[in-house]
């Protein structure tokens, strides 16, 4: 029997993924990790050629199933194309296509898009594009949810400078193909406009650096933590936040990295040993009234709290979430955020300071959580990013009502949400 050409094989290895995927009873990374494990014999090419497509099937799942209502061949089949064309390019794909599937995909890319209702056009569920398209320049924030985000990476301040690290990459041939540059909000970001392969860098087995989107560098940022200060990271998850809050504590003072999830924190405890903190300490905790939280009341002079929220901010990167997460799933996010932040109130010293922060562009999570937090703790004040920052203020960068809000469409960040508030 004759080997399919590559395109054909890659066709259908997309399409048996998407049948995994689609499920949606896991997140499509894991889904694709597990996959891969499975199929051994992939290259890394073939791998990244799969899972680019997979993910951009999941950015516009919406609109290529109403493209792929017609047709012929298993409906997946239909959509893994369409995933291949926007990875590969039309031409070699259409080359190993049947002929009334060349016609299918002829006709349906000449579809004028702007014929196509909004929020199958965003490819968005109805809820969440109702949400969506209330917030300012909304067809904008949407165009750029559906985009592949840059990769971001971090310099580790207690051991290198982000000038340094910069001159070495650029210098290095391997990467001469991308575009590097440093980001420009955050002193210690820097941005590609590819995925190189990073894990088996030298500078990362050295805790030299790390992958963190810059938006997540400017929520560390408002921490602004001093040397001697006790720090709580409230949901450190895999400690992203928690390793630059240490450098800038440049390893002294405590950090505490509560989650209630011992596999993150396991992930996190490699990476702190790479990074040369000695002032970190990871506990997991059971929920956000644990008595080990109980212990720190009244003691901490910065507690962070990332909380959990509907990721609405990260759909460049994770565009499976759109489909999991329903209006129930945002009611139930929003009680949880409520009481994580009353409990998390609880350890703030006096004149201490609480960072309110998600991963998430909606109201409900962000600004209304706030001002229902002021409302009912009168001993709470919000205090605006410029007073926070001051001459750290990055250029460019201003606050909304006091308060951080990133946007990739504006700042090329993630979606972000921060507060301050300070106990009186």
């Amino acid at each position: 029997m004759a080997k399919l050409p590559i395109l054909q094989q890659r066709i259908i290895q997309i399409a048996d993924v998407l049948d995994k995927v689609l499920k949606f009873r896991f997140p499509a990374d894991s889904v694709l990790s597990a996959w891969f494990k499975e199929n051994r014999q992939l290259g890394g090419r073939d791998r990244g050629d799969v899972a680019e497509a997979v993910f951009d099937v999941m950015r516009h799942l919406r609109r290529y199933r109403h493209y792929a209502e017609s047709g012929v061949g298993p409906a997946n089949q239909r959509l893994a194309i369409l995933g291949l064309v926007n990875t590969v390019g039309k031409e070699p794909v259409i080359a190993v296509l049947e002929a009334a599937q060349q016609d299918w995909l002829n006709r349906v890319l000449q579809i004028n898009v702007s014929s196509i209702p909004p929020m199958v056009r965003f490819s968005q569920p109805d809820w969440l594009y109702a949400e969506l398209n209330k917030q300012d320049q909304a067809e904008s924030l949407l165009t750029a949810l559906n985009t592949k985000a840059p990769l971001d990476l971090r310099v580790n301040p207690l051991k290198v400078g982000r000038d340094d690290v910069l001159t070495k990459l650029k210098a290095d041939e391997m990467l001469s193909k991308f575009t590097i540059s440093p980001t420009p909000f955050s002193p210690y970001g820097i941005r590609f406009d590819g995925k190189p392969a990073i894990n088996r860098w030298e500078a990362f087995e050295k805790g030299e650096l790390e992958v963190q989107d810059e938006g997540s560098q400017l929520l560390c940022m408002l921490v602004s933590p001093r040397r001697s200060d006790m720090v709580i990271d409230f949901c450190a998850g895999a400690g992203g936040k928690t390793l630059l809050i240490g450098a800038m504590m440049r390893s002294q003072g405590r950090l505490y990295a509560f989650d209630v999830s011992g596999a993150r924190l396991a992930k996190a405890k490699p990476r702190i040993a790479r990074s040369g903190l000695s002032n970190v300490t990871c506990i997991q905790i059971d929920n956000e009234n644990d008595v080990r939280v109980k212990r720190l009341m009244g003691k901490a002079n910065r507690v962070l709290v990332d909380a959990p929220c509907s990721g609405t901010g990260t759909l460049r990167r994770n565009p499976d979430l759109k489909w999991r997460q329903t209006p129930e799933d945002l009611v139930e996010l929003t009680q949880l955020q409520a009481k994580i932040l009353t409990s998390a109130a609880r350890c703030i010293t006096s004149g201490g300071r609480l960072i309110y922060s998600t991963c998430s562009l909606l109201p409900q999570e962000n600004e209304q959580q706030v001002q229902a937090f002021l409302a009912t703790h009168p001993d709470f004040s919000l205090v605006s990013i410029e007073q926070v920052l001051g001459d750290r203020m990055p250029s460019g960068l201003t606050s909304v009502d006091g308060m951080l809000k990133l946007r990739p469409d504006v700042h090329g960040t993630d979606g972000f949400f921060a507060a301050v508030l300070e106990k009186k």
